[in-house]
């Protein structure tokens, strides 16, 4: 599995709310709440985003409520992975159930920038930045949990091992 896309940068500490605000959740559909990603960190912020696109975080991503709507959020919006230095623990289950990867990164989260172009090979566990040259590692997700993402996330998962 691969990615490539342009990065979009948040801070540290970017809850659910600010994900996907309190008022956008009167439905499930991904892309609908996609339309609304970010509503609650700066107005109209999804605008800036291509599908495929990378978004980078800082520390303790996702904290806040339990929200399954914020995963669905960032891939309704057209982002298929997350990096950042750390995540909220829910947050994280949340997303992989919801079939969003998330990779996470520590210090290495701050060798990129806002608008670098990634290259993302997650069977290597290698992050190339082709905007700056530099090569990144990672831990790679465990088998499992790829075969779970690449089936659109646990539920799906669950649902194709149910009908064989």
């Amino acid at each position: 599995m691969t990615f490539k896309g342009k990065t979009h940068v948040v801070g540290d500490h970017i809850d659910t709310d600010a994900i996907i605000p309190a008022r956008f959740l009167v439905t499930a559909d991904t892309a609908e709440l996609g339309k609304n990603c970010f509503e609650g960190l700066e107005p109209g912020w999804v605008k800036r985003v291509t599908p495929g696109d990378i978004l980078v975080a800082g520390d303790n991503f996702g904290c806040g409520s339990s929200r399954e709507h914020a995963p669905l959020a960032i891939l309704g919006a057209g982002i298929p992975v997350v990096l950042a230095r750390s995540y909220a623990r829910i947050f994280y289950r949340n997303s992989f159930n919801m079939g969003l990867l998330l990779l996470e990164l520590g210090d290495d989260i701050e060798r990129i920038k806002e608008g670098n172009e990634l290259e993302i090979d997650v069977a290597a566990g290698t992050i190339r930045n082709l905007t700056t040259g530099e090569t990144i590692g990672f831990i790679p997700v465990a088998p499992f949990m790829m075969e779970m993402l690449s089936g659109g996330g646990l539920v799906e998962y669950v649902k194709r091992k149910v009908a064989q």
